[in-house]
């Protein structure tokens, strides 16, 4: 409420104005909440400036905006279901006034464009994006086109090169010039049309192409409730088409019903049937009235609320009343079959004619025959579940689950009766058609329920029990049944009152019966038609006392309403093929019985009103079934009856009556049968409980409470209820009682009157009665008990709840039911005519002012507690106890004034509702609490009642309400806030009660801004923020629901901070004498969280206030994210702002949104993959870095002035995805000038942070290459199957065993049995879509790249213009200039390149020296682009692409006479891209080319000049190099020869550093990509000592590597990259060695890149390290050296080498050329020789290539010219004795090699094997021209020498060879048992042919006669000798490690080597006597 003072600010003199608002701002943290403007005043005193139009519509909620509509509810029937008599008892009249008023909605019209109903969601926006462009994006376009040329170049004979010649490029064909490209036009205009360019045809929303967030239901959707309607439980279509007997001899009746076995209960009315023919039904004629329609139904809808597996539908059968027991009478149908026709013609004819007497005589009585049941699951089961047709089922499904939340077990309940069992849904199943034919006899003494429970329970066993059963054998029965799930909207069905539900298109047609339900369980649903049913059955009877002959017996069942026997009434529901109804119903006989049970339903219409008359009479017959004389059909053996009422109320149950013998007595209805008599009759009558609308209610409290107020109503003393009798003047107390006592009535009568019991009790409330002349103010008892009946409600049914927590049967009531008691449409004044209304309620208005006292007392205490009162109370808590004390204080002393000054008014029920409330205490206000929405939504709809029907809508907000009602209002916002931090923070107790009444609170405040005083709404939110230190996320559910009021805009008076100058300031009127400064200000204060702002919008302040003190990113950072996203992308698809200019105000809302993720930037999530997100190294620079000004920084940290708030954790990808999407919303809607202005005042630091964040929005965006190219049968299909199950689960399985990737659907593994899957979620993988919904994707990912990127765009060109007449332009420009580059280079679309490549062509002219002076690097990467563009397949962005080219150049030219920089860039470029890019297409790239020749031949300003030269010069040059790529491509598949390429390429760029760094660098990528480490790291190697060669040229610092010489120790290789030609550049000239690798840093970058050479590495590096004292590096370095050292024994996979010789001329440049490969360590002879052989075959036809399988020398005379052989060889490094001195470790023997060598045998005779003294071997030693590992694979060999063995020297080798072994495998560590004994067997083994004996016979056994040979005789004698030493100790060892089991192998092996031993004794021995005395020297023969 507001105090005078609060307007005083508005009339501040205009000086003081900045001073008061930089002393707030000192003084209202971000965590607090500003006072609001008083906003009805504001918009009083700020009248708008616009006239009308969609800007005029923000400033004010629109004058429909609320309406009070009344639908006339839907009725089911054609005709309501209303009772036929005049309605008499005034409870019937209120129930069916009940049941048929119109339902009162309040509609809030532009409700559904709030946040809550935000149309971006996933099946909303498919619809909003229909009609957009597909985006063609160049990733998408696969490279398809190129194979054209790939072909012809792969037929060209002996591959020769096709495009080298310039005159191929000259004749090649440009693409389209761009027009006025070299026109020479000033740049504002090239600005201007680049703008609209950019500005036309774009997408208008931005977040209708954003994926909506994954959110479940969204918090602040308040879903309208289900309309409240007749209950159905699952429901079932039973159609019965035919019952066929072998022998025809009768008519048959049938019936049907459900029965549950374990409830023991019937659960359905009876269905009547009759599928009799035509002529059969002809023998009952005389019996047989004409048949009504409704009689001959064939087929029911029968409703289940509870399936379960214990239903069975049961069929029972009989036949018309026959002399003799029921066995006899079945007999023909077991004995007789259809093909004995024939014989037993005439007994059949006897039957029938006696079926036809029977008929004729007893046609109206009936006799059990025969049952069967089904049981009903097993057919839902069996039939399967529906037809795999998803859509169906979906269907199905939204229909049952609508029909099922209506009604109130709802979902939960549901599944609780079918969670254990699944498969108990009726809803799904495929329509099933059985034949039964197994039907049972029926027992004569087994007809009662009971024994049918028996059998039932029985018929789930699988036991013997029913052989008891007497089957009718054979197919002599056969019964078809059809049953489905019952369709929506059945055409022609009747309800169990026999009413037509619509659609009933023609009456003429057979039916189809609805079947009532008698459901097993409670359900509670209000009543909502009129239904009156009462059911008997007659149990059993017991004559078995009473003499005489009463055999044959059946009851004739009447309702009368008098004595006389003409008062039966015809309310008696007829059977089948009948009337509708009849006056009486005869039950079945059971022949010679005395005592028989019964098994018959009667069903009666009720009358409306029951007098004392009405009963039910019974009368029993005895039927002679013989015709004999003088005996009368039916003989009367007694009568018994049941009066209808007791005390007033209907009787059901069951009931055991006595039988009388004599004809009931006078005025009997009225006694009870006389109970003198022997005989019993046991029966029940019940009504239709659960939807029984009869006319009196089934709870005794119930009856009392309505009864006592129809007689308020009726005035009508005494009043009798039951046996009592309550006078006037003891009402009141019976009343309050009678109200406090509905809380001990049952739940389900009280669910059933809901409805009704509701409005009688706001009636009390409303309209006080008068009883004895005195008022009587009901308020509070009303309002306790509605407490208690809304938590009961809540606590009992808490499955029918939504997400809030609300009851759906109280939300429906509220929105359909409730209204004010005299706001019906048709009696405007209040009185009679109301609900219930009669002149004997107060109706006078009430007074306005209350008791003098109590008035005083209430502002009295008031004043100490309002908040805006001076004074505020220490604690939230004490605010509440004065407020709430005062109150209780002056109810207590003055109730009895109350009482008085209550009399003779209305109240308002809001109004009393709210007292009541604020002055509850202890349970009550606890349980009103508890249930706080359904109060706060009675109010609202209350409040809204009566200011529509008192016409108050239109009037000012601040005179609608007295001040006491505001007052209760905030007294009860203080309530809820303090229960809610109560329990919160001190009981820490249910905190889903904590979240519903927060969320109660936020909708009544949300639902108040719609209706009452929005200012004094925002005072509330405040009291709410005040001191509420409650959990964030409350917070910000309770700020999301305000914010989701459809009217947000409107109440952040979007149009109160006009752009300066033109508007008043914030709470000024004039806008005259306003200094600059104060402009400025402004400005600031829209993009900063002001003091003015947040007062001015106020909710907006709230929400990005939150969001700005965020401190943990990952939970509730999303939460507030998400409240800022839903805001903005329902703004965006908001019809209302989709002006251009609305939207721009709306904008407004959010311009400190900039500056808040600016100052995120940190923590967002690196979308751009690791690279920094920096564009600046200037982040530090003095002038605060920081984006919020000091005052708000010091606001946010409450006190201290430091900044860092935001230490903690770091946002997900998803939330920082949604902040950017948001950000860029709010640029591409702000007004461009006032961006403009602002950027003006950001600092440099400020902006490259803004650009920062652009930069991270273009990753961020950036469009995905989508899978489209989808398989042949989409994955969706398959998971459909897979989880459908046409598959089964074992195939799926063994499938995705096999299936490569492991498995179908990535990791699900238990697919088939999530239910979540079966609805496609977006995030979902990628392959559980259909072709359709990835092509969806695409064009949608498509379209938010572009246009996300084009505000980027937009955004950088504002920056341009702001900057470019500033002094701080260069360090800005830079940023701006990587951000452009950073967007060329991610996958953009053909649209926004263009726009791109303009704004860059007009940046380059404004600024030319900024990229040829001092962003050198991004005029490399410039060129990079603009190249990769040229070689693009889109012609468009090539076309842009050259034309950016040529500019480039000539701008270049333009400076300083040559282009030199951009020559050489564009040439490392080109060769960089030849290098790296996979699809790269030099076709297009030619085009491109020749597009800048025809430019230079065409600039006419530069035709004198050099310029056209250099151009052709250089396009020339690149064409080269395109040429060299082109044959790159050729041998694409061959990686030794691309290599070779690429080494032969930058070998040609010798002469350019930087060229040749490049392609060393390419020529690495190719290696890592085939795993070529060692390779990769040797190109490395050599990159470095490139870069230190021109480093040592161009600064002399003694700690850097002297140039590549320092090297040769990590590679002897090194030394060619020396630069000392003639013809080096010198690094000094201009563009040379300019790349970022040249200097220092790029020097350890290189180094820095995996090296396995570690020890020497780290040589080079760390004198750097030291020099540079970067300490960090240098602990690395030795912790990386400690870690080497530590691995070097361990033995890494070197290579493995083998000689390769080409031969044939089909190899071109390979003819006769042999190779040393290095192929991966392990690699087999046989891998190497099948790679090569199929590479080749592919290439020149398998037939044409021949491996030659020898490696003798090749003599090319004798192979085959047409083909081409290849020679293979495994070869091994080879090292002199010297070497292996060096070569220690084995690192040192696979590194640095360079020699090699491979052994041929051979012998003389030309074979290659021979007997041993023949056998020669030649060992080839070959030398390369590098040394292995180089930065190739293979490496020619330039040197070849042979060495020949003599057989003796072989002989020595073998031996040596073997002694090794032995020695190795003896001591080896650890003792490796197997591998000795291999090799002991090897040696030793008497079975090795050609072994250590034979050797030694042959060359041994004799001294040679060649003097020559004795050295090798003597070393191969010492060999043998060291071979036993060896075999000896090898058999020592074994010994030692072999188990008991091995000792005889042991034996064995030990006698081999004694025998070995022995014959070479006398070998070994002898020694050549001339060796021991000197002789000349011998030399070996080479």
């Amino acid at each position: 409420s507001y105090k005078a003072h609060d307007r005083l600010t508005f009339h501040i003199p205009l000086i003081f104005l900045p001073i008061s608002l930089s002393l707030i701002a000192h003084q209202v943290p971000l965590t607090e909440a500003v006072e609001p403007v008083d906003f009805e005043e504001y918009l009083i005193t700020h009248p708008p400036i616009v006239e009308s139009g969609p800007l005029r519509d923000l400033i004010e909620f629109p004058p429909d905006d609320i309406e009070v509509i009344y639908t006339p509810r839907e009725c089911r029937t054609v005709v309501q279901a209303v009772p036929e008599e005049g309605d008499t008892d005034p409870h019937v009249r209120d129930c069916v006034k009940s049941y048929t008023e119109d339902w009162a909605v309040v509609n809030r019209k532009y409700h559904k464009l709030g946040t809550g109903f935000n149309p971006n969601t996933l099946d909303k926006q498919k619809e909003r994006q229909k009609g957009l462009p597909k985006q063609v994006f160049e990733a998408d376009e696969m490279p398809d086109s190129s194979s054209y040329q790939d072909d012809q170049v792969m037929d060209t004979p002996g591959l020769k090169i096709w495009a080298c010649s310039i005159f191929d490029l000259k004749n090649s064909l440009p693409d389209a010039l761009l027009p006025h490209l070299l026109d020479r036009a000033p740049n504002e205009e090239i600005d201007r049309h680049n703008e609209e360019q950019r500005k036309s045809n774009r997408h208008r929303e931005l977040f209708a192409l954003h994926p909506a967030l994954d959110e479940e239901e969204p918090i602040e959707r308040h879903c309208v409730p289900e309309v409240p309607k007749e209950h159905f439980g699952q429901r079932l279509l039973v159609k019965c088409l035919s019952l066929k007997f072998e022998i025809e001899i009768e008519p048959i009746f049938a019936s049907l019903a459900l029965y549950d076995v374990k409830e023991k209960k019937k659960i359905s009315e009876n269905f009547f049937f009759d599928l009799n023919s035509e002529q059969t039904k002809a023998m009952l004629r005389p019996h047989i009235q004409t048949a009504a329609i409704s009689t001959l139904a064939r087929s029911a809808v029968f409703s289940i609320t509870y399936p379960s597996q214990d239903v069975f539908l049961v069929i029972k059968l009989e036949k018309v009343l026959q002399q003799g027991d029921i066995g006899e009478c079945a007999e023909p149908y077991m004995v007789f079959k259809e093909s004995d026709a024939a014989k037993n013609k005439e007994k059949l004819e006897k039957l029938r004619s006696q079926s036809e007497q029977f008929c004729q005589r007893l046609g109206r009585y009936r006799m059990p025959f025969a049952w069967t049941a089904i049981h009903l699951m097993n057919i839902v089961n069996s039939a399967g579940s529906l037809e795999r047709d998803t859509e169906l089922e979906m269907k199905r499904k939204g229909s049952w689950s609508e029909r099922r939340n209506s009604s109130i077990m709802g979902r939960r309940s549901l599944e609780r009766t079918t969670s254990g069992d699944e498969s108990c849904s009726l809803t799904g199943f495929r329509p099933a058609t059985l034949t039964i034919t197994n039907f049972f006899k029926q027992e004569g003494d087994r007809l009662s329920d009971e024994d049918l429970y028996k059998f039932l329970a029985d018929m789930r066993r699988p036991s013997s029990v029913l052989r008891r059963l007497r089957p009718i054998t054979g197919t002599n029965i056969s019964l078809k049944l059809d049953i489905s799930p019952a369709p929506e909207n059945p055409h022609y069905c009747l309800t169990p009152d026999l009413l037509q539900v619509k659609p009933y298109p023609d009456s003429r047609v057979r039916p189809t019966r609805e079947i009532l339900e008698f459901p097993a369980r409670d359900v509670y649903v209000p009543n909502t038609t009129y239904r009156n049913l009462l059911y008997v059955n007659p149990q059993s009877l017991n004559f078995a006392n009473r003499q005489g002959s009463a055999r044959n017996i059946t009851v004739k069942v009447q309702f009368m309403n008098g004595e006389d026997p003409n008062n039966a009434m015809p309310v008696i529901f007829g059977k089948s093929s009948c009337a509708d109804f009849s006056k009486e119903a005869y039950t079945a006989v059971v022949y010679h019985n005395r005592s028989p049970d019964f098994h018959d339903e009667v069903k009666i219409k009720l009358p409306a009103s029951l007098s004392d008359h009405h009963h039910i009479l019974f009368t029993f017959y005895h039927v002679s079934c013989q015709q004999k004389q003088n005996t009368p059909l039916e003989t009367p053996v007694g009568y018994t009856w049941i009066p209808m009422l007791q005390n007033g109320r209907l009787r059901t149950g069951h009931f055991c009556l006595p039988v009388s013998l004599e004809k009931p007595p006078q005025s009997y209805s009225v006694l009870s049968p006389d109970v003198r008599q022997f005989c019993t009759f046991k029966t029940s009558v019940t009504t239709c409980r659960p939807q029984q609308m009869c006319a009196l209610a089934v709870d005794q409290y119930l009856d009392k409470f309505f009864a006592l107020v129809h007689a308020l109503d009726e005035h009508m003393f005494p009043v009798r209820i039951g046996d009592m009798r309550i006078m006037e003047n003891n009402l009141e107390t019976e009343l309050k009682s009678s109200i406090a006592a509905l809380n001990s009535s049952q739940l389900e009568p009280v669910v059933r009157f809901l409805h009704l019991l509701l409005d009688k009790l706001v009636l009390l409330v409303v309209r006080p009665p008068v009883i004895a002349g005195q008022i009587v103010n009901l308020g509070q008892a009303s309002f306790e008990v509605m407490a208690s009946i809304v938590n009961r409600l809540h606590k009992y049914l808490d499955t029918s709840q939504d997400m809030h927590g609300r009851n759906s049967l109280l939300s429906s009531y509220i929105h359909y039911v409730f209204r004010l008691p005299s706001t019906d449409p048709n009696s405007p004044s209040p009185g009679p005519g109301g609900l219930g209304g009669s002149v004997h309620y107060a109706t006078m208005a009430r007074s306005a002012v209350r008791p003098a006292s109590l008035n005083l007392n209430r502002s009295r205490s008031l004043s100490n507690s309002n908040p805006d009162i001076s004074g505020t109370p220490t604690s939230p808590d004490d605010e509440v106890r004065s407020i709430i004390g005062s109150k209780v204080r002056s109810m207590v002393f003055s109730v009895d004034r109350l009482r008085m000054s209550f009399c003779g008014f209305m109240n308002l029920f809001h109004e009393e509702l709210a007292l009541q409330w604020v002055v509850s205490s202890g349970s009550v206000r606890e349980g009103a609490l508890q249930q706080a929405w359904f109060f706060f939504e009675l109010m609202v709809k209350s409040i809204i009642h009566h200011l529509y029907f008192a016409d108050r809508l239109e009037s000012p907000r601040k005179n609608r309400f007295p001040e006491r009602f505001m007052d209760d209002i905030t007294a009860l916002v203080i309530i809820l806030k303090s229960e809610i931090m109560y329990s919160c923070f001190l009981t820490f107790q249910d905190l889903e009660l904590v979240e519903r009444l927060n969320t109660s609170l936020a909708f009544f405040l949300n639902d108040l801004l719609s209706v009452m005083d929005r200012g004094f709404v925002f005072t509330l939110i405040r009291a709410y923020w005040k001191q509420n230190p409650t959990l964030e996320s409350l917070r910000l559910d309770f700020l999301r629901i305000v914010c989701s009021h459809e009217h947000y805009v409107t109440l952040n008076l979007p149009c109160s901070l006009l752009t300066p100058p033109a508007s008043p300031s914030p709470s000024v009127s004039s806008s005259s004498g306003f200094s600059t400064h104060v402009q400025d200000q402004k400005i600031a204060n829209m993009f900063e969280l002001s003091v003015p702002f947040r007062e001015q919008h106020y909710l907006a302040g709230l929400v990005l206030s939150e969001l700005s003190v965020i401190l943990e990113p990952d939970n509730e950072g999303l939460k507030v994210v998400s409240v800022v996203h839903n805001l903005l992308s329902s703004h965006d698809s908001d019809p209302r702002y989709a002006d251009p200019e609305v939207k721009a105000r709306v904008a407004m809302l959010y311009l400190p949104l900039i500056g808040i993720v600016m100052e995120t930037l940190p923590q967002l999530h690196d979308f751009t993959g690791g690279a920094a997100v920096g564009i600046c190294g200037e982040e530090t620079e003095g002038e605060g870095n920081s984006m919020i000004n000091q005052t708000v920084a010091m606001a946010i940290a409450g006190t201290s002035t430091t900044s860092p708030i935001r230490q903690h954790g770091s946002f997900s990808a998803e939330s920082s995805r949604s902040l950017l999407i948001c950000l860029l919303w709010v640029l591409k809607n702000a007004d461009e000038l006032v961006l403009q202005k602002w950027f003006t005042d950001l600092s440099v630091s400020q902006l490259n942070r803004l650009l920062d964040l652009l930069y991270l929005c273009v990753s961020c965006f950036e469009y995905k290459v989508t899978a489209v190219k989808a398989k042949s049968k989409d994955m969706k299909a398959k998971l459909e199957e897979a989880i459908l199950g046409s598959i089964g689960a074992r195939q799926e399985m063994v499938r995705r065993k096999r299936s490569p990737s492991g498995s179908a659907f990535g990791s699900q593994e238990n697919l088939r049995w999530r239910k979540d899957m079966t609805h496609w979620r977006q995030n979902s993988e990628k392959m559980d879509k259909t072709r359709a919904e990835l092509e969806h994707e695409a064009l949608i990912d498509g379209n938010l790249a572009t246009e996300a990127n084009l505000i980027i765009l937009d955004t950088l060109e504002i920056i341009v213009q702001t900057v470019s007449v500033t002094e701080s332009k260069e360090s800005v420009l830079g940023g701006v200039l990587k951000v452009l580059l950073h967007s060329m280079a991610c996958n953009q679309s053909a649209l926004y390149l263009q726009h791109c490549f303009a704004t860059q062509r007009a940046l380059v002219s404004k600024f030319p020296e900024l990229l040829f002076e001092e962003e050198t690097e991004q005029c490399a990467d410039l060129c990079l682009r603009l190249l990769r563009s040229c070689s693009s397949s889109i012609s468009t962005i090539r076309a842009h692409a050259s034309a950016s080219l040529y500019l480039l150049m000539r701008q270049n030219f333009e400076i300083g006479n040559n282009f030199a920089r951009v020559k050489m860039q564009v040439t490392m470029s080109l060769s960089s891209l030849v290098g790296t890019s996979q699809n790269f297409n030099e076709e297009f790239l030619r085009r491109s080319l020749k597009t800048i020749l025809t430019y230079a031949e065409e600039d006419l300003e530069l035709r004198e000049t050099t310029f056209p030269d250099q151009v052709q010069d250089l396009v020339f040059n690149l064409h080269m190099i395109l040429s060299d790529t082109v044959k790159m491509k050729e041998h694409q598949e061959d990686p030794e020869m691309l290599i070779d390429l690429m080494y032969r390429i930058a070998k040609g760029y010798q002469t350019s550093p930087d060229l040749r760094l490049t392609w060393l660098q390419n020529m690495a990528g190719k290696h890592s990509e085939r795993n070529n480490h060692a390779e990769a790291a040797q190109c490395l190697v050599h990159s470095a000592a490139l870069v230190a060669e021109y480093l040592s040229m161009l600064e002399d610092r003694k700690y850097l590597p002297v140039g590549c010489v320092t090297f040769q120790n990590i590679s002897s290789n090194v030394l060619e990259e020396s630069a000392v030609s003639d013809d080096v550049v010198s690094p000094d000239e201009e563009g040379i060695c300019s790349g970022k690798y040249f200097t220092e840093i790029g020097l350890v970058g290189i180094f820095e890149k995996k090296n396995r050479a570690v020890n020497e590495v780290y040589k080079v590096l760390i004198p750097i390290h030291e020099a540079n004292r970067d300490a960090k590096k240098l602990a690395t370095i030795h912790g990386k050296l400690q870690e080497a050292f530590g691995k070097i024994d361990g033995k890494r996979m070197f290579g493995t080498y083998f000689r390769v010789g080409f031969y044939g001329s089909k190899f071109g440049d390979l003819d006769e050329q042999e190779f040393v490969y290095k192929e991966p360590a392990i690699t087999k002879l046989a891998e190497i020789s099948h790679r090569l052989e199929g590479f080749y075959g592919e290439r020149f036809g398998e037939d044409q290539v021949e491996v030659i399988k020898d490696s003798n020398p090749v003599d090319k005379c004798k192979l085959d010219p047409n083909k081409a052989f290849i020679q293979i060889t495994y070869v091994e490094p080879y090292f002199d004795t010297y070497e292996m001195k060096d070569r220690i470790t084995y690192f040192d023997k696979n590194y640095n090699l360079r020699r090699f060598v491979y052994c041929t045998p051979f012998t003389l005779d030309g074979r290659a094997h021979g007997d041993l003294h023949e056998q020669f071997k030649r060992k080839t030693i070959l030398t390369t021209s590098h040394a292995f590992p180089y930065i190739k694979t293979r490496i020619n060999i330039i040197h070849k020498e042979e060495i020949i063995s003599t057989p003796i020297e072989v002989a020595i080798e073998d031996m040596q060879k073997k002694t090794q072994e032995l020695a190795f495998a003896t001591h080896q560590d650890p003792a490796d048992a197997k591998m000795l004994q291999m090799v002991l067997q090897g040696s030793v083994g008497t079975t090795v042919n050609q072994g250590p004996l034979e050797v030694a016979q042959v060359f041994l056994s004799e001294i040679p006669s060649d003097p020559k040979l004795y050295r090798h005789h003597n070393k191969l004698r010492l060999c043998f000798k060291d071979f036993t030493k060896r075999c000896e100790d090898a058999l020592r060892k074994n010994k030692s490690l072999i188990g008991p089991d091995q000792k005889e192998y042991q034996r064995e092996l030990e006698r081999n080597y004694h025998r070995l031993k022995e014959a070479l004794q006398p070998l070994i021995n002898r020694k050549i006597p001339q060796l021991y005395k000197p002789v000349l020297q011998v030399n070996s023969h080479r």
